[in-house]
């Protein structure tokens, strides 16, 4: 059976990314500490950290993600902007991303296609999901597509990776979230984060 999942890093006090996102800033100002326990995970060695990042870059047969994470531009499609993850992104798989703006498909190297959808989160779910055969479907952020997912009560498990960080302000997660009610499935840790992976109630 298809599922849909989540697999996003927070901090402690419940945010996404910092303020500021920018260019220079791509997860906002303070928020690259979220993902020591990624970067590193094979330097560090933690049995957890390498477990989750592996589980973040499993192959799933399609991705839905927000405007913002695909990058920093604005309103209309100004320039040739083609996503933070140069010319191979690591998805290998089609991307739906939600814009107000239309735009033409973009074909990247290792087999990912951005597709930009205009039409909202649930007309990018559904052709996520015709796309995604088998496979899952992957919520890969930000802050308001989750919340988007959740709202429309399409997430199956959603892992949430918790970093010991303070960001003070940014994009919180959850924020303005009904209780999706939340089952705790798996829990594991490091000293750089805590993984806990849910069964989302509906």
């Amino acid at each position: 059976m298809t599922l849909t999942t989540c697999h996003v890093t927070i901090s402690l006090d419940g945010f996404l990314a910092g303020p500021d996102q920018s260019l220079d800033h791509p997860l906002g100002v303070g928020g690259l500490a979220l993902h020591e326990w990624h970067f590193d995970a094979d330097e560090k060695g933690h049995a957890a950290d390498i477990a989750a990042r592996d589980d973040l870059l499993k192959q799933r047969g399609a991705y839905v993600m927000g405007r913002n994470m695909f990058g920093p531009v604005r309103g209309s499609w100004d320039g040739d902007w083609r996503g933070w993850w140069g010319d191979e992104p690591p998805y290998h798989a089609p991307v739906f991303v939600l814009t107000h703006h239309p735009r033409e498909s973009v074909e990247m190297a290792g087999g990912t296609t951005f597709h930009f959808v205009t039409e909202g989160f649930e007309a990018a779910h559904a052709r996520a999901r015709e796309a995604a055969g088998d496979l899952d479907v992957a919520i890969a952020g930000g802050a308001s597509t989750v919340r988007q997912a959740l709202a429309a009560g399409v997430v199956d498990e959603i892992t949430l990776d918790i970093a010991p960080v303070l960001l003070g302000a940014g994009e919180r997660l959850l924020e303005g979230v009904a209780d999706p009610g939340l089952v705790p499935l798996e829990v594991t840790g490091s000293p750089l984060a805590t993984h806990v992976r849910y069964r989302v109630g509906r």
